[in-house]
């Protein structure tokens, strides 16, 4: 059955030929059907309220019917709409009509057989209109879905491990831990130093395989009890509490740093070495509780030094005044 609530648009500079195509419209029963006498006024209409179909006469004064299309489908961009586009033309060459599609006109009608052709083209317009709509309100749809998962999401697709949204949430839990029941948190930062030496050489893939492989090895050398997160594209962070606080130094996470350093990595493009670098940023509560901020950024810059020395640093945050 066709739509009969249908949005068209007739725009006419002749006033008797728009009239022709709108008493046509509306006697097979289309209630909504609007007249427009120049390509300007059209845009207006539409800018006020999208149409889903637009009968336009090719030849206009200010503003052709292939130039309104142009209009109009930078409006259709804009919102995410798409409208099926129909010129009346007294053309009836295929040399004279060969470029109308590449200007992104749908179809087009001979108005020397206009009454005989409108209605038809009106019902195949209006699934084509619907179809396209419907697909880009999905698409819409799925990008907002993916939007929202992406800001949710607390995993690193390429490693499988939590990200640095959970890295944060998982701090401040340690940190709130310390404070409430004692011991100290440890958020210790591993950056390979080598990065973007290895990414000069090697393919995306192999880095990928890299990735996986240094989060795969990382995995095995942490306490069963300790967090893994991918904070960066190079960066990896293990987030500990200690209940006794004089248990928390870089001792407890040598064996990590001597594992991940001391041993090279399988790939496809055979094994290769990373050199990492680690800081502890050790925060306990005797001196008061960082925010999340302050031991993101005094790990930040232990790691610094760290690559500097090629050495395991120990690092505390600095506490500022709280609002």
């Amino acid at each position: 059955m066709p739509n009969l609530d249908l949005p068209i648009l007739v725009v006419d500079d002749a006033k008797f030929s728009s009239m022709v195509v709108g008493r046509t419209l509306r006697n097979a029963g289309y209630r909504d059907v609007r007249i427009a006498n120049n390509a300007p006024a059209a845009l207006e209409f539409i800018d006020q309220r999208p149409v889903s179909v637009l009968i336009a006469d090719w030849l206009m004064p200010e503003m052709d019917g292939l130039e309104l299309t142009d209009q109009v489908r930078q409006q259709d961009e804009q919102n995410n709409h798409y409208t099926y586009v129909i010129l009346l033309t007294a053309r009836e060459s295929v040399e004279a009509l060969s470029g109308v599609f590449d200007r992104g006109v749908d179809d087009f009608i001979y108005k020397s057989d206009m009454t005989k052709q409108l209605i038809p083209r009106i019902f195949a317009a209006d699934r084509m209109a619907d179809r396209q709509n419907t697909l880009l309100k999905a698409n819409s749809l799925l990008i907002e879905n993916n939007r929202e998962l992406e800001n949710s999401s607390i995993i690193d697709l390429e490693t499988g491990l939590c990200n640095n949204r959970y890295s944060r949430d998982k701090i401040g839990k340690c940190l709130r831990q310390a404070e409430s029941r004692g011991g100290a948190s440890a958020y210790v930062l591993c950056g390979i130093r080598n990065w973007q030496e290895l990414k000069r050489k090697h393919a995306p893939s192999v880095m990928s395989e890299l990735a996986v492989g240094i989060a795969r090895r990382l995995s095995h050398l942490i306490r069963p009890m300790d967090s893994l997160c991918r904070v960066g594209d190079n960066q990896y962070a293990i987030i500990a509490h200690f209940p006794n606080s004089d248990h928390c130094s870089t001792t407890a996470f040598r064996r990590v740093f001597d594992g991940i350093n001391h041993k090279a990595l399988k790939t496809t493009a055979g094994y290769i070495s990373v050199e990492a670098g680690m800081v502890l940023c050790r925060a306990d509560a005797q001196n008061g509780t960082p925010s999340v901020q302050e031991v993101e950024r005094a790990a930040v810059q232990g790691l610094v030094d760290a690559y500097e020395t090629r050495r395991f640093t120990e690092t505390r945050p600095e506490i500022g005044e709280k609002a």
